[in-house]
């Protein structure tokens, strides 16, 4: 195994360990054992599991970045619209680990880890919010505030997500999707059909969130 798998596995070791015990209850011995290493090899890629959990945020970031296409105003909007939030659940549902503690973390324990969590959100909402600014400029989102906007849009997919999640039956993906954009199509977007509806990234900018600062 070469260096880049063994970081690899390390990550989907943390992200499993997290699920299962909490990131506060998580030890690096729990992460090693499950990735069936020494000890002493973590820390050559990780100094604590704050830096491993971080990383794990980043890349769930970068790939909801990723998995948004761009809209064309002169086809059809609502289909794109639609593609768009499914790759969005699909990024967020096929990586349940890490979804549920960012839906389901406590504050006040760990200041570093809650504010490593608010800088993904405040990441989202900036995307978005630029998205939504350029939706604007194309003339299929109407005006408003667009940070106000990306704060609905985002807490509605919390919202809809962390209910998913506890529900005795959860809903199917499709079905998720659907439910939220039926929930944004009275909203901003104007697609000049018969109703109008709304988004969520019309484009995707490349935004990385703030990391925390390290304690000396």
């Amino acid at each position: 195994m070469n260096k880049t798998e063994r970081r690899q596995a390390l990550l989907r070791a943390a992200r499993d360990v997290f699920a299962t015990r909490g990131y506060h209850e998580a030890k690096v011995d729990d992460i090693v054992a499950v990735a069936k290493v020494a000890k002493g090899t973590f820390y050559l890629y990780f100094p604590d599991k704050r830096s491993v959990f971080s990383e794990l945020v980043d890349l769930l970031f970068q790939r909801l970045g990723a998995a948004i296409l761009q809209v064309d105003p002169a086809a059809d909007v609502d289909a794109q619209v639609k593609h768009n939030i499914r790759a969005i659940v699909a990024v967020l549902l096929d990586d349940p680990a890490l979804t549920r503690i960012l839906l389901s973390h406590a504050t006040g324990m760990d200041p570093a880890f809650v504010t490593k969590i608010r800088s993904f959100y405040d990441g989202v909402k900036t995307m978005l919010s630029l998205s939504l600014a350029e939706g604007q400029r194309l003339g299929i989102v109407a005006p408003g505030d667009t940070k106000l906007l990306a704060t609905f849009t985002v807490g509605a997919l919390k919202e809809l997500l962390a209910e998913n999640a506890v529900g005795e039956t959860p809903l199917a993906r499709e079905a998720i999707v659907d439910t939220l954009f039926c929930f944004l199509q009275a909203g901003y977007l104007r697609t000049g059909g018969s109703s109008p509806a709304p988004a969520l990234p019309v484009t995707a900018p490349s935004v990385t969130p703030a990391r925390p600062r390290r304690r000396r």
